[in-house]
């Protein structure tokens, strides 16, 4: 198990820096640069800058330099405002992350639930409903929804502000962001809930004599859930770090707005920042989701 563990630090280690380098060539391949404004700076003034940032050496050199302060946990500072990227992404990541885990407890709590019941009611009218459902918030992108929700409930109704922090605020951006994940959650609970009906030892469970919600929520459920947490590993980094275009709908001053603003502003410190963030989560995630295995099925083994 240890060395599982090490392994998997290695490689993830491995993955982050392999994005870094992808992310850091793309990032300058594409023409323009941070100092190209609409009212054009003179060429002294944005040779002066390059200078500054250290953006006149040659690319390989900039990269090593970035990953260098990098180890150092230094992320720089933004190329717009000259802020530290670190305070920027201390500001913003608490906002993401509550609203990226309120929304995926509540989209895989009852995404468990849902496809649970939808599987024990197969091909009744409560399974056709969940169906309907999850398949249409499947197929609903989040934009098309959270604008929605933002149509009905702040503009037309008026029952809640765009954004602000107050809790009851985080209603409409919590719901745009668990649409799909319960959706998906849902009907990946319901496919593994009907397979692990079908085994052997829950037949035999209940030729025993063992009572129907022992033998769903004690056998079968817990030998379902393992799709479920390889879905959820992922997906929680993902949400966690914010739907960018969701955060930019409701203007939330969360991380995806300031990857969005890095974009669109090509700041590159701050593009690069919030990538190795996202990175660093996915794989971290995807880890622990890899060790939560073991303890939900113990006869998993590790090489």
């Amino acid at each position: 198990m240890l060395k599982y563990i090490i392994k998997r630090i290695l490689l993830a280690a491995l993955t982050v820096l392999i994005i870094c380098l992808i992310t850091f060539f793309v990032m300058h391949a594409v023409p323009g640069g941070p100092f190209n404004r609409e009212k054009a700076l003179s060429q002294a003034t944005i040779d002066a800058l390059n200078a500054r940032y250290g953006l006149d050496k040659p690319l390989f050199t900039q990269f090593v330099n970035y990953m260098k302060a990098l180890l150092h946990g230094d992320f720089g500072v933004s190329l717009k405002n000259g802020r530290e990227i670190s305070t920027m992404i201390a500001e913003s990541f608490p906002i993401s992350a509550r609203l990226g885990l309120t929304a995926m407890f509540f989209a895989l709590t009852l995404g468990i639930i849902l496809g649970s019941f939808a599987a024990i009611m197969r091909n009744k009218l409560p399974d056709r409903i969940i169906v309907f459902f999850s398949t249409l918030f499947t197929a609903v992108p989040s934009f098309v929804l959270a604008t929605l929700l933002l149509l009905v409930f702040s503009i037309k109704l008026g029952w809640v502000p765009v954004w602000s922090a107050n809790d009851t605020h985080y209603v409409l951006p919590v719901m745009a962001l668990a649409a799909y994940p319960l959706a998906y959650t849902t009907r990946l609970a319901k496919t593994s809930m009907l397979d692990a009906l079908g085994q052997d030892y829950i037949r035999t469970a209940r030729s025993k004599g063992v009572a129907k919600w022992k033998v769903i929520f004690k056998h079968a459920l817990k030998n379902s859930l393992i799709p479920v947490i390889t879905y959820a590993g992922p997906q929680i980094a993902y949400i966690i770090t914010g739907s960018m275009v969701v955060e930019t709908v409701f203007t939330v001053g969360g991380i995806g707005t300031k990857f969005v603003s890095g974009i669109n502003n090509r700041d590159y410190t701050l593009i690069m920042a919030t990538t190795i963030f996202l990175a660093t989560l996915m794989v971290i995630a995807t880890m622990i989701c890899d060790i939560l295995y073991k303890i939900v099925d113990p006869r998993i083994k590790y090489d």
